[in-house]
């Protein structure tokens, strides 16, 4: 058994990976708005003090962050900054303040998403932020210490989310979060490093 971390716990993803990581592992559940382990990973400072409360773990896992819905064409720096300063940046310091609270032979597991490959209207905040992680992740792979992983995992549109952001998907095939979690299931469980689980 595990003690895994799921950071996004609260969210439609997060609550897939606890239920599914919780048949055969110990899962710690943070989150925004969580009372028990709380944290904003746009702050760094937070990110530390949520470790520090939880000590180590063998995988780490994030389902969060944040991104910009818009036409390029009326992108100002700030919103294009929504995404790298939460989904990108939010991740990458989970990395870089993890490592030392991270087990030897432990795992993380970021989320990135189809925005990358895919030629989607008002998603260009997505599909640069998405690029980058799995470019990180790519970088990282080779350089963590003791033994440790790190993977992405890229999902389609949840099926759950389709009321929402349906508009963005038109003609893409949605998936579940439970098969999605399945993905994430797989970077914990398993043996790869530096590698995109695409679910698509």
């Amino acid at each position: 058994m595990k003690k895994v971390l799921v950071i996004g716990a609260s969210g439609t993803i997060g609550q897939a990976i606890v239920k599914e990581l919780a048949q055969r592992h110990e899962v710690i559940q943070a989150s925004r708005s969580s009372t028990t382990h709380p944290v904003d990973i746009e702050h760094p400072d937070s990110i530390t003090a949520l470790f520090e409360r939880v000590g180590p773990v063998d995988a780490i896992v994030a389902a969060v962050g944040s991104l910009h819905f818009g036409p390029l064409t009326e992108m100002t720096g700030e919103q294009f900054r929504i995404g790298i300063n939460s989904k990108l940046m939010g991740q990458v310091e989970l990395v870089l303040r993890g490592q030392k609270y991270l087990n030897d032979g432990g795992s993380f597991t970021l989320t990135s998403g189809i925005g990358v490959d895919a030629a989607i209207p008002q998603i260009v905040n997505g599909a640069a932020v998405n690029c980058a992680l799995e470019g990180f992740a790519a970088g990282a792979a080779t350089e963590l210490a003791r033994g440790q992983r790190i993977n992405v995992v890229s999902p389609t549109v949840l099926t759950e989310s389709m009321p929402t952001y349906g508009p963005y998907f038109i003609g893409f095939e949605s998936a579940p979060a439970a098969r999605v979690a399945l993905a994430y299931a797989r970077s914990v469980d398993g043996l790869a490093t530096g590698k995109t689980l695409r679910v698509w």
